[in-house]
C-alpha cells in the first residue's frame, strides 16, 4: 500500500485518500460499459478517508480496481462498448471524468465473496451475487454471497481542506502550557518546521483558484 501511494504522489504530495463502491451498482446481466454509462457525471464511489467531499471533482493521479463486473460483447452503440477489453473501457471512462489525471486501472472477473462470517448488512435490493434489483425480493432470500466492488486510491484535492484544518488546529496549540510536549527531545524549532511542512503539504493539493483563496486566508490570519 505504501509503495502504491508513492507512485500516485508527486509535486510534494505524500498522502492519498481511499474511495470505494461496495457494492458497485450494476444490474444482473449488465456489462461493464452499461454500468459505467449509467454514471456519466461522477464515479459512484464514497470517500472512506475523513475528508469533506467537494462539489467539483478532480484528481492528480489515481489507481482504480473494479472486480465482479464483466464486459459482454454488444454492438458498439456507445464508445465504451467499442473497447476491446474491460480495462480499456474503465480507462476511457476515468479519462473522461478526470481529464489530464494519471490513472491506472485493473478489472478482475472474480467478485468479492461475502459469505459468513462477512456481516450481512446489504439491502434487500441485492441479488445473491450483489447486483441491483428494481424492487426488493418478494420473499426472504439467502444471504448475499458475493458483490462487485470498486476501490480506489486517489491523489485528490479533497485533502487540502483536511490538511489545512489540521495545520490551523496545531498552530493554535500553546506549547508553553505543555512542558511534557517536548520532554522526548523534540525542539520548538523542529515543531515549527513540521508545522510549515504541513502547511506546504496542504497547499500542494490546491487547484487553480483555490490557491488565490488560500493566500487571502493566510493574509487575514
Amino acid at each position: 500500500m505504501m509503495h502504491l501511494a508513492e507512485t500516485l504522489t508527486f509535486s510534494g504530495r505524500k498522502v492519498v485518500p481511499a474511495w470505494a463502491s461496495l457494492p458497485f451498482p450494476a444490474r444482473p446481466g449488465c456489462s461493464l460499459p452499461d454500468a459505467l454509462c449509467a454514471h456519466p457525471q461522477a464515479v459512484p464511489w464514497k470517500l472512506l478517508s475523513p475528508c469533506r467531499e467537494r462539489k467539483v471533482s478532480g484528481c492528480f493521479a489515481q489507481s482504480v480496481v473494479l472486480r465482479g463486473v464483466c464486459k459482454e460483447r454488444k454492438p458498439p452503440a456507445l464508445p465504451l462498448h467499442a473497447c476491446e477489453s474491460t480495462e480499456e473501457a474503465l480507462q476511457r471512462y476515468l479519462h473522461t471524468l478526470f481529464p489530464g489525471a494519471f490513472s491506472t486501472c485493473h478489472v478482475l472477473q472474480q467478485p468479492c465473496h461475502t459469505q459468513p462470517p462477512y456481516p450481512q448488512f446489504f439491502s434487500p435490493l441485492l441479488t445473491r451475487q450483489g447486483f441491483l434489483l428494481d424492487k426488493p425480493h418478494r420473499y426472504p432470500s439467502a444471504a448475499v454471497e458475493s458483490i462487485p466492488v470498486l476501490a480506489a486510491l486517489q491523489s485528490s484535492p479533497v485533502l487540502h481542506t483536511l490538511l489545512c484544518s489540521l495545520y490551523k488546529d496545531l498552530q493554535k496549540l500553546n506549547t508553553r502550557r505543555w512542558a511534557s510536549f517536548f520532554s522526548t527531545g523534540v525542539e520548538q524549532d523542529d515543531f515549527q518546521e513540521a508545522l510549515e511542512e504541513l502547511r506546504t503539504l496542504s497547499q500542494s493539493y490546491e487547484m487553480g483558484f483555490e490557491a488565490d483563496e488560500s493566500e487571502n486566508e493566510a493574509d487575514s490570519d
